[in-house]
């Protein structure tokens, strides 16, 4: 049980002093990258649903 609670202090004394935690600014450049990032994944997969589509209905259409 020493031991866990000497693992708990230490980590508690490392996330204070240790971890060099990233600005409010940082964080906020980064989330609008990864939505700006997503936003375009998802524009990519959406063109790919519809090209899809299309060929899927032509070779539909032609065997029937």
């Amino acid at each position: 049980m020493e031991s866990v609670v000497l693992y708990l202090k230490e980590s508690y004394n490392e996330l204070l002093h240790k971890v060099t935690w990233p600005t409010w600014a940082s964080l906020l450049d980064s989330t609008k990258l990864v939505v700006i990032a997503t936003i375009i994944f998802a524009f990519i997969v959406l063109v790919m649903d519809f090209i899809s589509k299309g060929i899927l209905t032509t070779i539909y259409n032609i065997n029937s």
